[in-house]
């Protein structure tokens, strides 16, 4: 991640790249203009377009054209009832046909296809995290190898950071949460132990360092590992603070929306650590299971447990497309 750029800047580079990619979340819908999201990020034009293929190893065009095809392979997979065109609308592609050549062109399938086959394609990836599992049970020093590393299926990329069963026995119930002010910082890479180093080496420190010890804390996997390659991944690591809070230049700050979330618990592997996962009920689709006190999360895909410290009043959120 742009390795190159000055270190007395890269605090100041993260928040603007990080104002950049929320937005375009945000606005997939949309036409992205270059000069808006340049603007956005307090950059010229040129400077903006080398910052950002430095940045995220990937063009501010393909980027766009990337998220835009992994949200419509979301919504396909979750909202059967949608039709191509609704999709293809509500992803910024003009039209069903040029969703059309586009998907087919990433995916190698139509929309349609991919949007029939998901109960195969889950089975298929539920039936790799088993073979995965049964593989690290075997040589436990698998298990702290290289995040990067390719595993048996595109998920186990991402280290032990899923459940291995089809259908998980949580006692779900639905609570009402207000939104909070947090600070956060990104990780992009593999979700898993790549998190839980990410957690220990940079964000518990820096919380340390503000006197937020026993702040609550939120994860944000903003990406379906399913679909987005696991170098690409999106987690941020938050933790909520005061109204007014000064960050010190390292965070961003954001509002975690208020609402209605499913909330779930369950006993992790770790030793007396209870885990807690939440899912917004909002369209039905992936409720995660996550290592924390309170989870709460929108949009989310299949169960899965993020490996993060044990910190004080952790609750982790999981926002998928």
């Amino acid at each position: 991640m742009a390795e190159h750029l000055p270190q007395l800047n890269r605090a100041e580079y993260t928040r603007r790249m990080n104002r950049v990619i929320d937005h375009i979340d945000r606005h997939l819908d949309s036409a992205l203009e270059t000069a808006e999201l340049a603007d956005i990020a307090n950059f010229s034009r040129f400077h903006f377009h080398r910052i950002f293929a430095a940045w995220m190893g990937e063009t501010i065009g393909d980027y766009v054209r990337r998220r835009r095809l992994e949200r419509a392979a979301f919504h396909l997979s979750c909202r059967p009832q949608a039709g191509v065109l609704e999709v293809a609308l509500a992803t910024g592609f003009g039209s069903g046909e040029a969703l059309a050549r586009a998907f087919r062109q990433k995916f190698g399938c139509s929309p349609s296809a991919w949007r029939d086959g998901t109960r195969e394609r889950l089975a298929a990836l539920a039936a790799g995290l088993r073979q995965a599992r049964e593989a690290a049970n075997s040589n436990p020093d698998q298990v702290n190898g290289n995040d990067g590393q390719a595993g048996f299926l595109p998920l186990g990329e991402h280290g032990d950071s899923q459940s291995p069963n089809g259908e998980s026995q949580m006692e779900v119930r639905v609570i009402d949460l207000p939104a909070v002010t947090i600070a956060y910082q990104r990780h992009i890479g593999p979700y898993g132990m790549s998190v839980s180093e990410f957690w220990r080496s940079t964000v518990s420190p820096w919380m340390h360092s503000h006197g937020l010890d026993s702040a609550t804390c939120y994860g944000v996997g903003h990406d379906d590992p399913s679909i987005t390659a696991a170098e690409k991944c999106r987690y941020d690591a938050c933790v909520e603070v005061p109204e007014g809070f000064k960050n010190g230049g390292q965070a961003s700050i954001s509002t975690l929306p208020g609402g209605r979330y499913a909330v779930a618990q369950f006993q992790g592997r770790r030793p007396r650590s209870r885990r807690h996962g939440v899912a917004s009920s909002a369209n039905g689709c992936h409720p995660a299971a996550c290592n924390a006190t309170i989870g709460r999360c929108s949009n989310a895909s299949r169960r899965r447990r993020h490996s993060i410290p044990r910190l004080a009043n952790s609750v982790v959120s999981c926002a998928f497309p």
